[in-house]
């Protein structure tokens, strides 16, 4: 692990937010995170028995990310033609990298203490993971609501677990943002609506890998290049200077993921996507989001590039394309300065 604290289980004083949260409809379609009640401001509940929470952070900047990595990020941005999948899913699906680890020292300290009560967590229950990881000491909350630290910024993953046994707290840390506001100020759709505050129905990475239907038109331009995430509020972060790189491979970018065009990617079958991600958290998308994501890239592609060949492979695919894709992929036809519907091709009678 990257880093290991300790926190206790009454999280009392987070539970206004999170119903204020909830109460503004900010969670959009994620209803799975009403559906456990207040279960995740009352660990107990979600795990009878327990007493303490050790927590852990992961880095997960690949081994051979450049000093200028976050850039190199940036610019990619700035290509049109360029596919970007966010950093923390280019590798192996980190839900199988951190559970595996925590696991394991969950097993070491049963080793050491004898028979323990306990469930290992990360980002798969109704977990307050950023309250518990602040609280325990692997940070402070970020004005774009992830979790900060001065040895790691915030490129980094966070996991429980839930315990029987009583442990002393580890002491939390002051926060260390000041009056910077660059996170706010780059979010493409304006999701961070305050500081600390998060409506995750403007978020590309909600809208990307979350929102499981039609991207709201009036959101598609800003989300640009980005198909899979989004890491902007990140890469303007002045305490990512010192993310750290994660020593394991399974964090290192897969083909296809980091350096691919979206006219490459477009051009996979459903079987190719499949297999490619495999073991990937990218895979749990889907197929029709997946293409859903492309097609608004690709719009977007077409009108600030003007390539044909965008335009092209859009069409070309519009027959085979279920009613959700078909629909996005009209309207990326229709990102041309003279709008070329007629391009689409048409069903025989």
């Amino acid at each position: 692990m990257s880093q290991i604290g300790v926190a206790g289980i009454e999280l009392g004083s987070a539970e206004p937010g999170w119903r204020a949260w909830l109460a503004a409809g900010f969670h959009g379609s994620m209803h799975y995170m009403a559906a456990h009640g207040l279960k995740r401001v009352r660990p107990a509940e979600l795990v009878p028995g327990t007493v303490s929470i050790v927590t852990a952070a992961l880095d997960y900047l690949p081994r051979d990310a450049p000093a200028d990595w976050a850039a190199r990020e940036r610019a990619r941005q700035d290509d049109p033609a360029q596919a970007v999948v966010s950093v923390y899913a280019r590798g192996r699906d980190y839900h199988k990298v951190l559970r595996r680890r925590l696991q394991r020292l969950a097993d070491r300290i049963a080793a050491e203490v004898g028979p323990l009560g306990h469930r290992v967590f990360t980002d798969s229950a109704p977990v307050l993971e950023v309250e518990l990881a602040t609280r325990s000491g692997l940070g402070w909350r970020g004005k774009h609501t992830l979790a900060l630290a001065r040895a790691g910024g915030s490129m980094r993953f966070l996991g429980e677990i839930f315990v029987d046994l009583p442990l002393p707290p580890t002491p939390p840390v002051s926060a260390h943002c000041g009056s910077c506001s660059a996170c706010l100020d780059a979010c493409p759709t304006g999701a961070i609506v305050a500081p600390y505050r998060l409506d995750a129905r403007r978020c590309i990475s909600y809208l990307t890998i979350e929102h499981d239907g039609p991207i709201p038109a009036e959101l598609r331009a800003a989300i640009g290049n980005r198909i899979y995430g989004c890491d902007d509020c990140q890469l303007v972060c002045p305490w990512n200077r010192c993310a750290q790189r994660s020593p394991l491979p399974d964090f290192d970018p897969r083909e296809g993921f980091a350096d691919s065009t979206l006219l490459a990617l477009w051009g996979w079958s459903e079987a190719e996507f499949l297999a490619r991600t495999e073991g990937s958290a990218i895979r749990r998308i889907g197929w029709q989001r997946w293409r859903r994501n492309l097609a608004v890239a690709l719009g977007n592609a077409w009108r600030s590039s003007g390539d044909t060949a965008l335009r092209d492979a859009l069409a070309a695919a519009w027959l085979q394309a279920d009613e959700l894709v078909r629909e996005h992929i009209e309207w990326g036809l229709a990102q041309a300065a003279a709008p070329i519907i007629e391009a689409v091709p048409r069903r025989e009678c």
